[in-house]
């Protein structure tokens, strides 16, 4: 065994009872305490950005391609299936997937109730992998369902939680739908499910129904949709992919992003990386500062032994080693403890949904948590690093004690 980590050893085991003890152990604690918030403010930042981008991509994809139309916001006017953008999506690489949808805006109408709202015409490309995730009761659309085609389209559409609480509708319920046009067209729908998003943006007002629908409500032809909705394999290229986009878009066309659609939600979260690295930075700064704190202590109560090995022909640079050691063993310690109880209290929440959220103000009802793996490493790696370099600080205080002074300390 090397010189510098036996005395490290020795001072370890010898700690015992002391003072020094004593702090070293608030020494792990803070290490610990800051590595496990570390974790736990990770795996809910990236919960919520999670969550709030999964919920915002159900209804606004990456990139939306739409025709221009005058008056009607909800509305588009009509976009050739085949143009240049249609031509252009199968040699992008970056995109997933891709969909055409239309939109109409219409009130649907009970007995006793009216509720207006926008349907959301897709077609059988139409990607149900991310919704179903918010299905709470029902089923899908039945597009294979006999008993659901009439004149030639679905007449099955899915509503939100709070549309069907409003109107007291539940699925198998039927409902009339007028549309908003010059003579307004009623037509009598099926509920075939029931979603929840917890987001009041699309829960208020959007349904999900056939696009042949909307088509035929719109007087298109088959041949003609309202916006293509464009999902990326990966959503930091969205600004490349939207600009070789923009490129052939044909004119009375144009392309919307969705971080400029949901800018607040967007900017919510930009806020929300910028005050976690604020408050790591904090906590990170408070274990550091302690580490350096305790490292004094205990270089002051061994300054018999410092002036022992001077004496004895021990250079600067290997004592400061030794008490080195020392520190790096409480960092270690200390991201054993902070990873096993992050992790332990990352799992109870994220298994038992412990603490509740108001979805109002959130868009979800618990915490969210995410075990990014690599993230976590980071936090570790970070934490080692720049302890490492802290500890180095202290130990130059052990170049200024005089051997014939120290052999005469007294504690």
């Amino acid at each position: 065994m090397q010189f510098p980590s036996f005395i490290a050893a020795r001072i370890r085991h010898n700690e015992a009872g002391s003072f020094s003890a004593t702090v070293s152990r608030i020494g792990v604690a803070s290490i610990a305490i800051g590595v496990a918030v570390g974790i736990l403010a990770f795996a809910v930042l990236l919960g919520f950005k999670q969550t709030i981008r999964q919920k915002v991509f159900l209804f606004g994809a990456h990139i939306n391609i739409s025709a221009f139309a005058l008056g009607n916001t909800y509305e588009e006017g009509p976009l050739p299936v085949k143009n240049p953008v249609s031509e252009e999506l199968p040699k992008i690489p970056e995109i997933d997937h891709w969909q055409a949808v239309a939109h109409k805006s219409g009130i649907l109408k009970t007995k006793e109730e009216i509720k207006g709202v926008v349907l959301k015409g897709v077609g059988k490309d139409f990607n149900w992998d991310l919704f179903k995730t918010t299905l709470v009761s029902g089923r899908l659309l039945g597009y294979k369902d006999s008993s659901a085609i009439r004149y030639g389209y679905s007449s099955e559409i899915i509503i939100s939680k709070k549309i069907a609480s409003q109107l007291v509708l539940k699925p198998g319920d039927d409902v009339i739908m007028y549309s908003l046009q010059n003579p307004p067209r009623p037509r009598k729908l099926t509920i075939a499910g029931i979603y929840d998003t917890q987001m009041e943006e699309f829960d208020n007002t959007l349904i999900i129904g056939d696009l042949a629908l909307v088509q035929r409500l719109n007087g298109w032809g088959a041949d003609s949709v309202g916006t293509y909705e464009i999902y990326l394999k990966d959503f930091s290229k969205l600004d490349q992919v939207a600009s070789r986009l923009k490129a052939v878009l044909p004119p009375a066309v144009y392309l919307s992003k969705v971080t400029d659609s949901f800018r607040p939600l967007f900017d919510w979260l930009i806020l929300l990386d910028r005050n976690t690295a604020v408050f790591m930075t904090l906590i990170l700064f408070v274990a550091c500062f302690n580490m350096v704190s305790i490292l004094l202590v205990m270089i002051m109560e061994r300054t018999p032994l410092i002036g022992l090995l001077k004496t004895l022909g021990s250079p600067n640079r290997q004592i400061r080693m030794v008490f080195f050691r020392v520190g790096i063993y409480m960092v270690r310690n200390g991201l054993l403890i902070g990873n096993a109880t992050g992790l332990l209290l990352c799992w109870l929440q994220y298994q038992f949904r412990f603490i509740p959220l108001d979805p109002v103000n959130y868009y979800m009802d618990t915490v969210p948590i995410v075990f990014d793996w690599p993230v976590f490493g980071l936090v570790n790696v970070i934490t080692m690093v720049v302890s490492a370099l802290i500890l180095s600080i202290p130990t130059l205080i052990i170049t200024t004690i005089q051997p014939v002074k120290a052999l005469l300390f007294k504690k």
